[in-house]
């Protein structure tokens, strides 16, 4: 609930400066929310932090992912935009940890775990995703406890 809030505070503030781009990168941010409220997830009309988190994750891919597309169509001034949405977005989450802070992460719950195969992925996978929520990407853990348990 505090990121709407803190989403409609920025998005007075845009409007007021008449920075449109900003406006369109909060509009898609509160829209997704509004979604999202309407959604199985929620109660009471609360979003829980967890969903609000992978819900930001999910909006930062999906524009990092357009980028990418658009550069491969030659397409620069579309990445541009996308690109530009992927930093305001980013701004809500938490701080990313560095690779090697999510290595460190990972060999702790693999020891802890005792996990010795490709067959233990699952659980190590989900035990790490809950740790590192909003704090890693999922597509980097994955790639660390694979190269972890092979």
């Amino acid at each position: 609930m505090e990121l709407e809030k803190l989403i409609n505070n920025d998005l007075k503030e845009a409007m007021k400066a008449k920075n449109r781009r900003k406006l369109e990168a909060l509009r898609a941010i509160k829209a997704a929310l509004l979604l999202e409220k309407t959604g199985k997830d929620v109660a009471d009309g609360e979003i829980p932090e967890s969903v609000e988190l992978k819900l930001l994750q999910k909006l930062v891919k999906q524009r990092k992912e357009s980028a990418v597309l658009y550069r491969e169509q030659n397409r620069p001034e579309l990445a541009e935009e996308e690109e530009y949405q992927v930093s305001i977005i980013e701004k809500y989450l938490p701080e990313q940890m560095s690779e090697e802070e999510v290595k460190s992460i990972i060999e702790k719950i693999v020891a802890d775990t005792g996990a010795s195969s490709m067959k233990d992925m699952g659980r190590v996978m989900g035990i790490a995703a809950k740790q590192l929520a909003g704090k890693a990407d999922n597509k980097a853990i994955s790639n660390i406890v694979k190269g972890l348990l092979s």
